[in-house]
């Protein structure tokens, strides 16, 4: 278990109160300020919308806001739109990157399910095991959602061999 899971386990579950309490439809900011209301009642030092210098080849090129720097170390990045895409993903990609944090969260508040993704900095060598657990995660998901699972499961009861 990577010692960033129950930080970001506590964010993702600020963030179901938040869904659960407004649902979509409310324009970014609202579910961002809410989220800082719900960060603090948990306990999780945060700064908003710290801003960070963009370089290119040494050039400073620009400033960028992340939404949420959460215990110094997480990257949290906000939506509000009907479905997240890849040019989200690669958006909160860059800024762990650039931020320079281990890895980071990419928060869909838009859609009537709230989504999660989980973005890793390859810098840091102890995200490599993460990584891989939550790609298995998800093959396996994937798996079972094309009738590939060797065990039947019954959706009314889990825990059930049939």
């Amino acid at each position: 278990m990577n010692k960033y899971d129950d930080i970001t386990d506590k964010i993702n579950g600020c963030a179901m109160k938040v869904h659960n309490t407004l649902g979509n439809g409310f324009q970014e900011v609202i579910y961002q300020r809410c989220l800082a209301i719900e960060l603090e009642t948990a306990g999780l030092s945060f700064a908003r919308e710290l801003e960070q210098d963009i370089f290119y080849s040494g050039i400073h090129v620009g400033t960028r806001r992340a939404d949420f720097i959460v215990e110094n170390d997480i990257v949290v990045e906000l939506k509000a739109i009907i479905n997240l895409e890849d040019v989200h993903l690669a958006q909160a990609k860059n800024y762990v990157v650039a931020y320079d944090k281990p890895i980071g969260l990419l928060i869909n508040f838009g859609s009537t399910s709230l989504q999660f993704k989980k973005v890793f900095n390859p810098k840091y060598p102890q995200n490599q095991n993460s990584q891989k657990q939550d790609l298995q995660a998800l093959r396996m998901s994937r798996d079972i959602s094309a009738g590939k699972s060797s065990k039947s499961i019954n959706p009314l009861n889990p825990d059930s061999d049939k």
